[in-house]
């Protein structure tokens, strides 16, 4: 397995980084084979770092391996990491469009889909500057926020008024089948441990509750289009990269029932991974065209008809 490691990262003056050789985060099997190498596209870590995507041989899960250690990945979050950001608009929820129904134009916006369960207690995990914790509460819900960023957390209690709180799960504030429903949005790819989280999230939902998980998707035309530079990529940050598949065995592996697993669109997906090639170089002509949002928008629309969107949500439930 390849990897090149050409200087340490950011503070030239600190320790190298720890890297850690992982078995499948999914079967456990030590059972791999390299798929591709791409470099961190943020521009601050330049292409100093080259980090694989291995496949495993016996449940088809890929991730990224090896990679940082949980003490060594904050190191590759930049200070200004867009989901950590303060929301620049809180927008009340709603139903959305028709339109938007249909074609898979919303994901976060689309709140309102979300299924009344139990008390309406939820727990958004990996929860960021807190917009959709706050969609929700205006919706009724009692939430709660869990995010390893402290500064997010603290936003959300100083400024939103509302629980959040600093770590992952387990967590030791948190007590079993005190939930009705658990959200991941874009968080699952991001820890070393992603079967061991759903598991956590077993436990704390009551029977009959509800797990909704957003992550990227490796089985998508994007990524075929664009290759290391698509932008759902985004290594070594995204440890885990699912297809619809391995995301529903990780959530059948962590007890759940899969209701659902639907394709979300992302034009502005698109057009990131094709800035990101041009950046990088050696772009095609079709690739740099897919900057036109126009173009971008009817490509997302076209992966939405085949099933071949660079994104996709599930929701399944803990039998009673």
């Amino acid at each position: 397995m390849m990897m090149r490691v050409a200087k340490p990262i950011h503070d030239t003056s600190g320790p190298e980084v720890e890297w850690d050789d992982t078995p499948c985060p999914l079967c456990g099997h030590r059972d791999e084979e390299v798929q591709f190498e791409a470099p961190d596209p943020n521009p601050n870590n330049g292409d100093a770092l080259v980090f694989a995507v291995v496949s495993c041989r016996q449940c088809g899960l890929k991730y990224t391996n090896p990679r940082p250690d949980e003490a060594d990945i904050a190191r590759f979050y930049p200070e200004d990491y867009r989901p950590h950001r303060r929301p620049r608009k809180m927008v009340q929820a709603g139903k959305g469009s028709f339109v938007g129904r249909w074609t898979g134009r919303t994901q976060r916006e689309r709140t309102g889909d979300l299924p009344w369960v139990g008390q309406g207690r939820l727990l958004d995990f990996g929860c960021g500057g807190g917009s959709y914790m706050k969609r929700m509460a205006d919706q009724g819900w009692t939430v709660t926020g869990l995010d390893a960023a402290v500064g997010a957390v603290r936003h959300i209690q100083e400024e939103l008024g509302l629980l959040a709180l600093v770590g992952s799960l387990p967590h030791p504030d948190l007590r079993p089948a005190s939930f009705d429903v658990v959200t991941m949005w874009h968080s699952i790819e991001h820890v070393h441990q992603p079967l061991a989280i759903v598991r956590e999230a077993f436990r704390l939902l009551i029977p009959g509750g509800k797990i909704v998980v957003a992550c990227p998707n490796i089985d998508s035309w994007a990524f075929r289009t664009f290759g290391p530079r698509w932008f759902g990529l985004d290594l070594p940050r995204h440890l885990t990269h699912f297809t619809p598949q391995t995301l529903r065995a990780m959530l059948t592996a962590g007890g759940f029932l899969v209701e659902s697993i639907r394709p979300i669109r992302h034009s502005d997906w698109i057009r990131s991974s094709a800035r990101l090639a041009e950046r990088k170089g050696g772009a095609t002509p079709w690739q740099k065209s897919l900057v036109w949002k126009p173009l971008a928008k009817l490509a997302a629309l076209a992966t939405y008809a085949t099933n071949s969107c660079d994104c996709m949500m599930a929701v399944a439930t803990r039998p009673e």
